[in-house]
């Protein structure tokens, strides 16, 4: 599945490793994604409970009372493998796996695939939904 495959059909974002912080991107782009028709999730254990820019946020992606279709992450690689294995453990699991620009991960890729779940790695969200304007 290509990038704008997958976003032009799922409209669900779990944004992991949201951030209220100016100097960081996952708040610029989930509030990006929001503005441009998706519906979009914030996950951030210190932002619990929290909206933000019409953006409601949640201590974990298990959480949310929603079914998610694409979970974006903004977290270092070596966090990639234990988000995913809390992703497995939903009973409606996402459509897509997507990772950052600079996040990479064979296990979690591996894991993703084995679960019939997309992998998109290494691409901005933002980027890509850009191309499609």
């Amino acid at each position: 599945m290509t990038t704008e495959e997958a976003l032009k059909k799922y409209n669900k974002i779990a944004v992991i490793g949201y951030s209220t912080d100016p100097r960081r991107p996952a708040g610029r782009i989930a509030k990006y994604m929001a503005d441009n028709g998706y519906t979009v999730y914030g996950v951030n254990p210190k932002l619990e409970g929290e909206c933000v820019e019409g953006i409601d946020c949640y201590k974990s992606i298990k959480d949310i009372p929603d079914e998610i279709e694409i979970v974006n992450f903004f977290r270092h690689s070596d966090a990639i493998p234990g988000h995913v294995d809390e992703v497995l453990e939903l009973e409606n699991r996402p459509k897509v796996i997507w990772t950052q620009l600079g996040v990479f991960s064979d296990e979690a890729r591996k894991m993703a695939e084995e679960n019939g779940m997309e992998y998109i790695e290494n691409k901005c969200i933002y980027v890509e939904h850009s191309k499609m304007n």
